[in-house]
């Protein structure tokens, strides 16, 4: 969105971290606070924000016309980009989300934090800026005073930069990360959260299809996340059939080397990555997810199912019984069905947006 608008208006980013995608355009203040947990992050960032932006104001003498944040993650300004409903969340998904350990505690933690907030700062701003219908029909179920105030800008997808090119040696790729002949190989992709994601269902299914020719690849996690789900699947006997690639600079290798993108996620509520597997020409076995339903046709784009062990096998065998070549049609109408979700349109909401602003 700031690359696509820094030209019209003057942005300043106050954030902990932040990747600038145009220096001589977008203003950097970093607020200096700890990443880890995110519970701590959420915190210090409501502490220290509004000093580091106050002071800011006065060492530079800037006037900001409008003030943007993400979800409840500041405690004044007059946008919210909402990329989530905590409440919602944790009211309806988090028993089933299987967080276990501190790991666990310290993300209900968060999300809670999150959830105190968010009806004090709805409340507050103007206007609150989300990804999908779905996103858009939660808040405004949790939140109803929320009403006229929410503005759905689905994100986008770099549709060039997705498709395969023509000199990609796909079954080379295949071949040095262990695909044998004739199998189906899934990816699955992730940062993390896992658990939430649907990875487990996903290994069970695996198990549960015996000895058919299926290979999974896990993308994304941190190496001790990582490490944690290798003991795992060790445990399942099926470390022949997965294999962990942890974090990775570019995933499109990855998606362009597999057969299907496999996605059972809880709870998203516009998951990038399911497009992006679109874009790239997979076929897409997910569960009916916010902003994916809005282009999911089963049976045409991919499969969606249930999201349960028995589900999630199913789907799979569904896949696995298509001749190869329905396959990569399969693919292909899911390339062509996230054609609407490029960067052109996302920025052109965004000037509207702005522009209705006044």
């Amino acid at each position: 969105m700031l690359q696509e608008l820094c030209y019209e208006h003057e942005f300043t980013v106050f954030a902990v971290e932040f990747d600038n995608p145009c220096p001589e355009r977008i203003r950097f203040v970093r607020v200096p606070v700890p990443t880890r947990p995110l519970a701590l992050l959420f915190l210090a960032y409501h502490l220290v924000a509004p000093m580091v932006y106050w002071l800011h104001r006065l060492r530079t003498g800037d006037r900001f016309d409008l003030v943007q944040m993400v979800e409840s993650n500041l405690s004044f300004g007059q946008v919210s980009y909402a990329q989530f409903c905590h409440r919602a969340y944790l009211e309806r998904h988090w028993k089933q989300a299987g967080a276990k350990g501190l790991r666990g505690w310290l993300r209900w933690l968060d999300h809670w934090l999150h959830a105190l907030l968010e009806p004090w700062v709805y409340r507050r701003v103007r206007h609150i800026v989300v990804a999908s219908q779905g996103l858009k029909r939660e808040l405004e179920e949790t939140y109803p005073f929320i009403r006229g105030k929410v503005t759905v800008i689905p994100n986008p997808v770099d549709l060039d930069r997705m498709r395969p090119p023509e000199d990609f040696d796909r079954e080379g790729f295949r071949r040095e990360r262990g695909a044998g002949p004739g199998e189906v190989i899934l990816v699955f992709v992730a940062l993390g959260h896992f658990e939430r994601k649907g990875l487990p269902l996903v290994l069970e299914a695996l198990r549960e299809l015996g000895d058919l020719p299926v290979r999974l690849w896990v993308v994304g996690g941190e190496a001790d996340l990582v490490g944690e789900w290798r003991k795992r699947v060790e445990r399942m006997s099926l470390a022949g059939r997965v294999t962990f690639f942890g974090m990775q600079r570019d995933v499109r290798p990855f998606l362009w080397g597999a057969d299907a993108f496999v996605f059972p996620s809880l709870y998203e509520v516009f998951p990038l990555v399911s497009l992006e597997a679109a874009a790239a020409g997979l076929p897409l076995i997910v569960t009916p997810l916010y902003g994916v339903e809005e282009f999911m046709q089963d049976g045409e784009t991919g499969f969606v199912v249930e999201r349960s062990v028995g589900g999630v096998a199913q789907g799979l065998r569904r896949l696995i019984s298509l001749p190869p070549e329905e396959r990569r049609r399969m693919g292909e109408r899911a390339q062509k069905a996230v054609a609407p979700y490029g960067v052109e349109p996302f920025g052109e909401a965004w000037k509207r947006f702005y522009g209705d602003l006044g």
